[in-house]
């Protein structure tokens, strides 16, 4: 006699993990800042933001802006560019990890060992499963905290964005597409062709 076999037990999340931890709304910095791990997570005003894995994709195209930067950086001893993850303090209770940073050497003070106090160009690729984070919630926040400039790769729509700060919001310096070289208005001398950047593989 065959008896019909069982349902696979479906196993659940470990849960008491979570207990192990503050609730949200309740994280402090010192807390986030102790926090472990292989996954990228930002920190927002007592709330832990998990993010989505980057793509190879992702990757390839801020290897390639990063490669770029520091080339010119390097060569003239401008100061600092680093990738995520990086922690970035915008201000109190506010931390994010952008793609690229770059600190200005007059600035270098801002650059400690846990996180950065500041940034002079920040650059980040368009996550097309949460555009609005990159192109309104960060472009506002980086604004807020004072960045200069702020590089947005597109690839969905196929352009980079420069935007300079101009009193405490940003401005469009630049929309560049493929066939065309994106400039920056801090940095003087850096630029990068766009389909360099989309088309990295």
């Amino acid at each position: 006699m065959s008896s019909k076999p069982r349902d696979p037990v479906r196993p659940e999340p470990a849960w008491d993990v979570a207990l192990l931890f503050p609730e949200q709304g309740a994280w402090s910095e010192e807390e986030y800042l102790a926090l472990k791990g292989n996954r990228l997570v930002e920190f927002s005003h007592g709330n832990v933001e998990v993010l989505s894995m980057p793509t190879d994709s992702h990757q390839a195209r801020v290897a390639a802006f990063f490669a770029a930067l520091t080339a010119l950086v390097s060569a003239q001893a401008l100061g600092t560019v680093r990738f995520a993850p990086l922690n970035l303090r915008l201000w109190p209770g506010k931390f994010r990890q952008p793609d690229v940073l770059y600190l200005a050497a007059k600035h270098d003070a801002k650059r400690k060992e846990e996180f950065w106090e500041g940034a002079d160009i920040v650059m980040e690729v368009v996550s097309p499963d949460d555009r609005r984070r990159d192109l309104v919630t960060k472009r506002r926040e980086y604004a807020q905290a004072g960045i200069p400039e702020y590089w947005v790769v597109d690839p969905t729509e196929g352009a980079i964005e420069v935007l300079a700060l101009e009193g405490d919001s940003y401005v469009l310096h630049g929309r560049f597409g493929r066939g065309q070289v994106a400039t920056s208005r801090v940095l003087a001398g850096f630029s990068v062709e766009v389909a360099g950047i989309l088309d990295a593989r």
